[in-house]
């Protein structure tokens, strides 16, 4: 029990300083919660409706294919776009937005060029990408502090004068008509989870194209570096319109289109055609669109509806609490099944919890904790197993000297292996002893190494008899063997069993001595046998234990094998005869005086032909 206390405290200190790394700043387990949450995000997110505001004009597979005989393989000229801004700009829509990079001019088509920046000028709320790039030749590097203006940079008491940035700006649309803002992709071990607000450039903060557009139309916009969104329906949550549809009606006489479907809305013109792979893997999808996410991002902040994420602490306190619940548990020896069932309990429950906190906003990571608790639960369940089961082979072993092992197992099965033999008790019981004659003309001849394995020869025949007829061998004094029936296991026909392992213990007499080959040999056993009350169990000192018989009817059965020499080799007295019933036929051999007792003791041979008769008794008699 000390050794047990003494590693539960060591081992739970060990595991709460791994588990508080893990929650705290390792993370190595995040995998794991971000599986559950995005499967909880997309089963809460599919019942959600998407602001009808936003809209999507997307340049699909459809657009290039029928657009391809108007104006040519993308990329197309810009005039295009122009006429397109033209037709939505006159339905007074909140905001345009492109999601189309202008990073480069048309060299072979300047007028087109031309005529999409007239179509700009002069035009509020709308707005152009720009993408940030590490200082390389392959970007556009300029002072932060000359670009403020142009890129609508926030300046913090951190901002250098002198920092650098690189970007892919719109070079194709006039600095004047700028207004842009980052739409880098922000991806969490390769899912989209978040979008950037504000990228930190040595302490000018770059807005991204959702923080710019939402602070422009007038909506609050947090100064953090990104938001959790929150998703809403399925894979095309938004009202999408393709672009070639929207082209062809521009040039009827007479639209067929509502007049008013971009009145008030916050437009996105981007492109999402599979040859274009503008798709990017989200909780909700692996090839969700980027204009879904840019439009996510735009509906979380005009909605104030984005998610949040806890503090690790709430996680980590409850988590020590279970693991210190735990450790009370197995400290004070409580059922491990009461824990067991407790998380089994908890588990689910979490699940449920961490789904409706969705609808609050609120991403909750509860894979983690309970992989933690479950794992120390099953830490120490397993070494109480194996403690356990170390007992259980110890139990076996131990007591496996005395009783056949099949018996041992029920036995255990029965009290426990930490309670086998564990307290005495009194039992009705049939005792046998059972004693070598003329030992001495067995060993007078032999070196003692050999006189050693005759016995341990004899006695492991004897005693597989003993355990074949259910009995308990109690120990072995010289060349004298105790066994008893009825213990540890109850056994109603301990006296019959005892009295047919005590007949078949005679026939392996004489096949043992047909073994020896030795004619000259004159040795036989005799075998004693009496029924009563008895003390059993495990008796001794605190640093030694037997498990043992002892009691009157202990002493009488010893004192009837004294008997046997020159009467019959199985002697049982008139108790253990009458238990046996009808069972087995006994002949009468007498009374005999016996020594600590005043009346004589009444006692029978058992009837067995097949065995040799005794010269001295009746010719049926052992």
């Amino acid at each position: 029990m000390k050794r047990r206390f003494g590693f539960i405290p060591l081992f739970s200190l060990i595991f709460v300083l791994i588990a508080t790394a893990e929650i705290v700043w390792l993370h190595k387990l995040q995998r794991l919660d971000h599986l559950l949450s995005d499967f909880l995000v997309k089963t809460h997110a599919e019942k959600l409706q998407a602001d009808p505001d936003i809209v999507i004009i997307t340049i699909d597979d459809a657009s290039l294919a029928e657009m391809e005989a108007k104006v040519g393989k993308w990329v197309w000229p810009r005039s295009v776009h122009a006429e397109i801004l033209e037709a939505i700009y006159q339905q007074q829509p909140k905001a345009i937005v492109f999601d189309l990079t202008f990073n480069e001019k048309d060299k072979d088509r300047p007028e087109s060029d031309q005529l999409f920046n007239e179509a700009i000028r002069g035009k509020q709320h709308v707005y152009f990408p720009i993408t940030l790039r590490s200082l390389n030749n392959d970007a556009y590097v300029g002072r932060l502090s000359d670009l403020q203006q142009a890129l609508g940079l926030i300046k913090t008491a951190q901002a250098d004068p002198e920092a650098r940035g690189g970007f892919l700006p719109p070079l194709a649309i006039d600095m004047a008509s700028w207004q842009v803002g980052t739409i880098n992709f922000n991806h969490d071990r390769g899912i989209g989870r978040s979008y950037d607000l504000y990228s930190n450039l040595s302490g000018w903060l770059m807005p991204s194209l959702p923080a710019k557009v939402m602070q422009s139309l007038g909506y609050p916009v947090p100064q953090q570096a990104e938001i959790l969104l929150s998703w809403r329906g399925s894979k095309y949550p938004y009202k999408r319109i393709s672009y070639s549809e929207l082209y062809a009606d521009i040039d009827r006489a007479k639209s067929l289109r509502p007049a008013n479907e971009f009145h008030n809305k916050i437009v996105i013109i981007g492109a999402d055609a599979s040859s274009l792979h503008d798709i990017r893997p989200t909780p909700i999808d692996n090839e969700y669109s980027g204009l879904d996410i840019l439009a996510t991002a735009m509906d979380n902040l005009k909605n104030q509806r984005a998610m949040q994420m806890p503090s690790q602490w709430p996680f980590l306190l409850v988590t020590l609490m279970a693991i210190a619940a735990i450790y009370i548990c197995f400290v004070k020896r409580i059922n491990a099944l009461i824990p067991a069932v407790a998380l089994s309990m908890i588990t689910p429950l979490s699940i449920v919890l961490a789904y409706l906190a969705l609808s609050q906003l609120w991403i909750i990571h509860i894979i983690t904790p309970l992989l933690i608790v479950w794992t120390y639960y099953f830490s120490l369940a397993l070494r109480e197993y194996w403690i356990v089961h170390r007992s259980y082979q110890a139990t076996i072993k131990e007591f496996g000297r005395y009783v056949n092992p099949h018996v041992v197992k029920d036995w255990i099965a029965k009290e426990g292996s930490e309670h086998v033999g564990e307290k005495a008790e009194s039992r009705n019981i049939t005792v046998l002893f059972s004693d070598i004659r003329g030992f001495t003309s067995l060993s007078e001849n032999r070196s003692p190494e050999e006189v050693v394995a005759l016995l341990n020869r004899y006695f492991t025949l004897q005693v597989e008899v003993i355990f074949r007829f259910n009995g308990t061998v109690d120990k072995f004094i010289g060349d004298c063997i105790m066994a008893f029936w009825g213990a540890p296991l109850d056994n109603p026909q301990h006296a019959r069993d005892a009295v047919m392992a005590a007949i078949e213990m005679s026939k392996v007499l004489e096949k043992f001595k047909a073994e020896l080959e030795d004619t000259n040999l004159d040795f036989d056993v005799g075998i004693g046998l009496h029924s009563g009350p008895a003390v059993v169990g495990s008796i001794g000192s605190a640093e030694r234990k037997e498990f043992t018989a002892i009691g009157d009817t202990v002493n009488l059965a010893s004192r009837i094998e004294g008997l046997t020499k020159g009467v019959s080799r199985i002697l049982v007295s008139a108790e253990t005869m009458r238990l046996c019933g009808d069972a087995l036929d006994f002949h009468p051999v007498g009374s005999y005086k016996v020594k600590g007792r005043e009346q004589e003791v009444i006692l029978f041979s058992p009837l067995a032909p097949i065995c040799p008769p005794s010269p001295q008794n009746d010719k049926d008699a052992i």
